[in-house]
């Protein structure tokens, strides 16, 4: 488990990371979400003891990190998948790894496997594309056979394969009791993967919530109906609180009233329904109404440019 309290970061007069307080359990893939320059690499350098923080307290199955008996049994982490010395190949890599805390050519075989290196693990790791890179620096994370993973970004590089590979993983280690901690900024793999999100913005928590609380905040309640009845059937659904517009023919955005609501009522009146689909925010349309705020650096959209120029 890894529990942050108060937790604050200064650089100067720059706060990167700001009485942030939140815990990660074990058995679920908690997202870590954040737009750039929230303190999110800050916050997990400060996990594993590479940054001090300013005031406040981070540990790792309750101790800090500097505390831990075998640090990477306690935790693994991928901060910077190219942080391997490049002359090197995979093996060795991982070899001299395991050579700090007692592991030997057991383990390396079993992550290499793992991971899905075994053809190129004798090849340099300078040679690497990204996707492999990401692969070895997950490895590296894996090699002690730790309580509590921690990945930076690890779908960087990686293709449809991989991704898919590295999802499965996550839910098989978060599956065995393990604390799995992943920043991200692919909201649609995160909506895929992680049951609960931590979000900051500015260095500050904006929400510590499942991957439901977090869409249902934005939910509209907006419900699409297809149906050759449109008028007939909205002037059955009219009344109070009911909101119903179109914009294409035959088709209702109805506000106000369930999918099963509207359903019952176009049964009990006969009239058909090619679609009845309520609207779900996606977790990137919720991440942008959270953080919206809170971004540090934002581009200038077309609309914004053209109104310039007028």
């Amino acid at each position: 488990m890894i529990t942050a309290t108060n937790l604050t970061k200064r650089y100067g007069d720059k706060t990167a990371v700001d009485d942030l307080t939140f815990s990660v359990r074990p058995g679920v893939v908690t997202g870590f979400l954040g737009p750039n320059g929230a303190g999110k690499s800050t916050t997990m350098r400060m996990i594993v003891g590479l940054d001090r923080p300013t005031s406040g307290t981070v540990t790792v199955g309750g101790r800090a990190y500097v505390d831990q008996a075998a640090p990477m049994h306690a935790i693994g982490a991928l901060l910077e998948a190219r942080a391997v010395h490049t002359a090197r190949s995979a093996y060795d890599h991982l070899l001299a790894l395991g050579a700090t805390t007692g592991l030997g050519r057991r383990r390396v075989d079993e992550v290499v496997d793992l991971v899905g290196l075994r053809e190129v693990a004798h090849q340099r790791a300078g040679g690497f594309s990204l996707g492999m890179g990401q692969r070895l620096g997950i490895a590296s994370a894996l090699l002690g056979d730790p309580e509590v993973v921690m990945l930076d970004e690890p779908v960087n590089g990686l293709d449809l394969d991989g991704i898919r590979w590295i999802r499965g993983l996550l839910r098989s280690l978060a599956g065995e009791g393990r604390t799995v901690f992943v920043s991200s900024h692919q909201m649609s793999e995160m909506a895929l993967t992680a049951e609960h999100l931590v979000a900051v913005g500015r260095g500050r928590l904006l929400a510590d919530v499942s991957v439901a609380e977090m869409l249902a905040s934005t939910d509209s309640g907006t419900v699409r109906v297809g149906t050759p009845y449109a008028t007939e059937l909205a002037e059955l659904l009219a009344g109070e609180g009911v909101q119903i517009t179109s914009s294409e023919r035959h088709v209702l955005s109805v506000v106000g009233r369930s999918s099963e609501q509207i359903g019952a009522v176009a049964l009990l009146h006969g009239l058909v329904l090619h679609e009845l689909t309520p609207q779900r925010a996606t977790l990137e349309e919720a991440f942008i109404a959270m953080t919206g705020d809170d971004v540090e650096y934002r581009s200038q959209t077309i609309d914004d440019t053209s109104r310039r120029a007028a």
